[in-house]
């Protein structure tokens, strides 16, 4: 139970992103977006180094081996029954998916509304994340999880039909859009929970993926107008997006994705809109309308379903 709270807290991080930039001056999707991974990133690659450093010492102190997680993981790559991919390449595959996440999300949105491109995205991430473990690890999630994902994201849906009651379109490139917002996620879920599994760190398989990813970030946002971040408004949104909705988030997540199954972890993660909705009515002044209220409700009862379920860390074996 303490790991689900982990990622509840996480989500309620995710779930800042919306109000942040309300509150917030203009600038375009792709510049925050950049900006928040390179400042976010940035900051959990330094976590890790941190605690890697401090580790190191600490076991240099007291006698025992100070040997780099890097090489811990090397070995444990070797001895793991499902080390098919050097550690690199699974850093790699999960940076490329932390930085296709939110350009994909966006598009979908542009494309389709925000009602459709966020039930597209948010309720596929899960389901796509559960397929893809149960067909990499040969786990299946569980039933309670699968009941829990169903209900938690027919909330979204309400809650996203009641807050955007216009948006009906249903462009197909949008739809792939979103779809690939949703694998991006369980794309970089997985790359990090293979790492965790191979014997890296918490922070520092967060903090390889997503420092990789701040790297590559860079020139994205040399290529945009950035000239809001020179505002103090601009920066203190840019160093809450990448410090507590992406630095903090990310530790507590990775915390919570050491013990639990990815796909439990995506379904929980749901909770990000259920924190946006309060906080849309406690800080920016938004009225819920009745449509609204009810998927907000709805989406609680699906994760209050899998976080009473008892969430076992190793995931029911697949019948094959």
């Amino acid at each position: 139970m303490p790991f689900v709270l982990f990622v509840l807290l996480a989500a309620a991080c995710f779930g800042t992103t919306g109000t942040a930039q309300a509150l917030g001056p203009e600038a375009s999707a792709e510049s925050v977006g950049a900006a928040r991974i390179l400042i976010g990133g940035g900051g959990l690659a330094a976590v890790a180094l941190i605690l890697h450093f401090a580790g190191g010492r600490r076991n240099g102190a007291t006698g025992t081996s100070a040997a780099p997680t890097l090489g811990v993981a090397r070995v444990a790559t070797l001895a793991s029954p499902g080390g098919r991919l050097p550690w690199w390449l699974l850093v790699a595959i999960g940076a490329l998916g932390v930085l296709a996440y939110q350009p994909a999300f966006f598009a979908g949105t542009a494309a389709n509304g925000v009602a459709v491109g966020t039930v597209v995205a948010l309720g596929s991430a899960p389901v796509i994340t559960g397929a893809l473990d149960w067909a990499l690890r040969r786990r299946y999630p569980g039933h309670r999880w699968l009941v829990a994902t169903v209900i938690a994201t027919v909330g979204v849906a309400i809650l996203a039909a009641a807050t955007s009651p216009g948006d009906a379109a249903a462009e197909p490139t949008g739809l792939l859009a979103s779809l690939g917002a949703g694998a991006s996620y369980a794309v970089y879920t997985l790359a990090a929970k293979a790492l965790l599994d191979r014997g890296w760190s918490a922070t520092g398989s967060m903090g390889a993926l997503f420092g990789t990813a701040a790297v590559a970030s860079l020139p994205l946002l040399l290529t945009t107008d950035a000239a809001w971040l020179a505002t103090g408004p601009g920066l203190a949104m840019a160093l809450w997006l990448g410090l507590v909705a992406t630095t903090l988030a990310y530790v507590l997540f990775g915390i919570g994705l050491n013990e639990l199954a990815p796909a439990t972890v995506s379904t929980l993660t749901l909770a990000e809109p259920l924190t946006a909705g309060i906080l849309g009515v406690a800080l920016l002044g938004e009225t819920l309308s009745a449509g609204a209220v009810i998927g907000l409700v709805v989406l609680s009862a699906g994760i209050l379903v899998l976080a009473a379920s008892g969430t076992r860390r190793t995931p029911v074996p697949s019948p094959t």
